[in-house]
């Protein structure tokens, strides 16, 4: 018996292979009002549900992890405690809390949107075991994904609060949550779901770069950061970190597109042809 069936169970379903297993994240950006603290885009909600209902009908073998951003639940308290760079007074502690609880205020919408397009999700908020060291995610409960992977089902990933033996208390994103996890799962594709129609050479109205294989230690002053709170770095952060992602787990690739036009989350996740930027690290 591998290590993996010990987990699971003896005789239990084993975890999709990497080949059929994707990474999605909806930004925080395409399912709230970031401009507007705590408040949702529920008809964006349902339809981006529905398309991933859709594909995983055309697709049985379809396995998903789905993350979401925080958007305007839970940045805005995130920066007003400053949350990310650490935890020690009890003002620091309180908002801590405040943090997680504003955070899951938006995964329950996320998850109660997903049941009623008839997807089987099950919730595995970070705070419940994530521990960073000075801001650099070390351990996470992969058990629960893994079982939930391995029968069918769509574990739910968030942008949230974790404990960090150096700092006290941070934030961790859900990019952060992949490139855990994607080194452990393998994942062949990750795709990025926002507002914006990929990478662009010039914000607002630049032309979309098709392919970023690497950035060394240039910034992406096209992109920058982010134009609302955001306490997880904006853009140029999402890039860096899923670049990095990508390096780490051979013959994977990303994309940064948008989910706001109809359809597009539908056909990424079953491989067609959608606008955005490749990302390929390495």
């Amino acid at each position: 018996m591998t290590r993996d069936e010990s987990r699971l169970g003896e005789g239990e379903a084993q975890a999709p292979t990497p080949s059929t297993l994707t990474f999605l994240k909806l930004g925080g950006s395409l399912i709230t009002d970031k401009a507007r603290p705590r408040t949702p885009r529920p008809e964006v909600l349902a339809r981006l549900m529905a398309e991933i209902a859709a594909a995983r009908a055309a697709r049985p073998d379809l396995a998903v992890v789905l993350g979401h951003g925080s958007g305007s639940f839970g940045h805005v308290e995130g920066k007003k405690y400053g949350t990310r760079l650490g935890v020690r007074t009890p003002e620091q502690w309180r908002g801590y809390a405040e943090v997680q609880w504003a955070a899951n205020l938006l995964n329950r919408l996320v998850v109660d949107a997903a049941r009623a397009a008839g997807l089987p999700v099950v919730n595995c908020p970070p705070s419940a075991s994530a521990v960073c060291r000075d801001g650099v995610l070390e351990a996470l409960a992969l058990a629960p994904i893994e079982a939930a992977l391995a029968h069918g089902l769509l574990p739910v990933v968030q942008g949230d609060v974790a404990v960090d033996t150096v700092r006290g208390g941070t934030i961790v994103s859900t990019e952060d949550v992949f490139g855990y996890l994607a080194p452990r799962l393998r994942p062949a594709r990750v795709l990025l779901a926002g507002l914006e129609r990929g990478v662009l050479a010039r914000w607002p109205d630049g032309d979309v770069i098709p392919e970023v294989r690497a950035l060394g230690g240039a910034p992406l002053a096209a992109v920058g950061g982010a134009h609302t709170a955001d306490v997880t770095g904006g853009m140029e952060a999402k890039v860096r970190e899923t670049l990095a992602l990508t390096a780490g787990v051979p013959g994977c690739e990303a994309l940064i597109f948008s989910g706001e036009t109809p359809g597009h989350v539908r056909r990424a996740l079953l491989g067609e042809a959608v606008e955005g930027t490749r990302l390929r690290g390495g």
